[in-house]
């Protein structure tokens, strides 16, 4: 049987892909890895490079610089999923895997991949392996706990909308935003407007020479970031055992 494996590769740093990943990446007949149309090397094509030869190494366009659902996303998704199904038409019951950054199940294209090549290909084993994802590994880079006791998390793409930001934000638990790269200084506004900008983490380039850790509310406030950012908003918090 075809199987096409979903494998989480981290946020960048390739010490921090997993074993199973590692193995998988090693053995599969081919990894896809996702590029943006300019043809430019991705995140997880670099970090798939340290486990996988590049002859085995394909890319897929997925237009990843769209930032909304457009025909042209589709166009891509739908060119994607093709090249996969001839992948497989050539070289049946092969094992490709697809690596993605974070985790396979996390805000990730492979999600897309995975069910156009399904209705492409008929009978398709789809296999996941997770991944450590960029809110974790911010957090330990900057030794900020995520959640604590009965605290809760709030995982919150910035294309969503400042005023959901605003809300998850007013509840007053762990907030994690993603995907708020250009949308930096609204983002910046909004955690200054709800009393929570001290204490919130801004993290990007992990693991990469270009890694930028520092405070939130030592950014540029009018300056936009790289969109792989991620932002850490802890809970205010009472001492130790607190928030149990």
């Amino acid at each position: 049987m075809n199987t096409l494996v979903g494998v989480g590769v981290g946020p960048g740093d390739p010490d921090l892909v997993t074993v199973k990943a590692a193995n998988l990446l090693a053995k599969a007949d081919v990894v896809f890895v996702p590029v943006a149309d300019s043809g430019e090397t991705g995140r997880a094509e670099q970090t798939a490079l340290f486990y996988a030869e590049a002859w085995r190494v394909e890319r897929v366009v997925f237009a990843l610089h769209d930032r909304e659902h457009t025909a042209r996303r589709e166009h891509a998704w739908d060119a994607a999923a093709a090249q996969v199904a001839r992948w497989f038409a050539a070289h049946p019951d092969g094992t490709a895997a697809f690596a993605t950054i974070g985790d396979p199940c996390v805000y990730s294209t492979f999600t897309y991949l995975a069910a156009t090549v399904r209705d492409l290909v008929g009978e398709l084993d789809v296999q996941l392996i997770p991944g450590i994802t960029a809110m974790q590994d911010l957090a330990a880079r900057s030794g900020t706990p995520l959640v604590e006791g009965r605290e809760t998390l709030s995982l919150f793409p910035m294309t969503a909308g400042a005023d959901r930001f605003r809300e998850a934000l007013n509840r007053g638990d762990a907030v994690v935003a993603y995907k708020f790269g250009r949308m930096l200084p609204e983002t910046l506004a909004v955690l200054r407007e709800t009393g929570r900008l001290d204490g919130a983490v801004y993290g990007a380039g992990l693991g990469l020479v270009e890694e930028d850790v520092r405070p939130a509310a030592d950014l540029d406030p009018d300056t936009p970031g790289p969109y792989l950012s991620t932002l850490i908003v802890p809970p205010a918090r009472t001492g130790r055992g607190g928030a149990l």
